[in-house]
């Protein structure tokens, strides 16, 4: 786990696929996610987010779980699996963006990146409104929330044609920054989003024939 970035000061060492059979059997419960939650343990944690009821979830829960985040697999475990399922999914993104601590900013990208996948009727203008945040975001050079950044924009981009061609000019206005952390987000989105667009290209001419 720790040579993948996986730290947490109570930790098992329980695999994931383990965790998804147990939530599996335990089903949707609320008050056990919450016990779960205030163990501390990596695991416990992972196993709260999967069986927690998005219905139930408040805003103040929602920043006290992201407040205690430490590593980056409980951070993304929250978010792609519960957080994002929540009507406060999208003011979190915006809110979270700006804040100090690492993971607790990740998040805010990482709602982004998911919403991209998630949120199938969302319109663009949710994401559109997203750009200026994640412009910001890029000068950032810790480690977990500069590829949270990155996944943001590489994830909406390749949510449909226009997203695309608007991210692919975000990215370049990412690179022009100069910082290392914008050029690398950049570079990397530039080449994933690039060959999105050749799909939907293809795609498209496809449809003529």
């Amino acid at each position: 786990m720790a040579r993948f970035g996986i730290t947490s000061r109570k930790v098992f060492g329980v695999g994931t696929a383990p965790l998804r059979a147990l939530a599996k059997q335990i089903g949707k419960n609320h008050q056990l996610a919450q016990r779960l939650w205030r163990s501390g343990y990596l695991e416990a944690r992972i196993l709260a987010a999967l069986i927690e009821d998005p219905a139930l979830v408040t805003s103040s829960q929602m920043d006290r779980w992201a407040e205690n985040f430490d590593n980056w697999a409980v951070c993304d475990a929250c978010c792609s699996v519960v957080f994002d399922k929540t009507p406060l999914a999208r003011a979190k993104a915006r809110l979270w963006s700006r804040h100090s601590d690492e993971f607790v900013k990740r998040a805010g990208y990482v709602l982004m990146a998911v919403l991209a996948v998630h949120d199938k009727k969302a319109p663009d203008t949710v994401f559109l409104k997203f750009f200026p945040l994640i412009l910001k975001g890029a000068i950032d050079d810790r480690n977990y929330v500069k590829k949270a950044v990155n996944w943001a924009l590489r994830q909406i981009g390749k949510r449909n044609g226009k997203l695309n061609t608007h991210a692919l000019r975000l990215a370049a206005k990412v690179h022009r920054i100069g910082a290392p952390s914008a050029r690398w987000i950049a570079n990397d989105a530039t080449r994933e989003l690039r060959v999105k667009r050749e799909s939907l290209l293809m795609r498209r001419a496809r449809r003529r024939i």
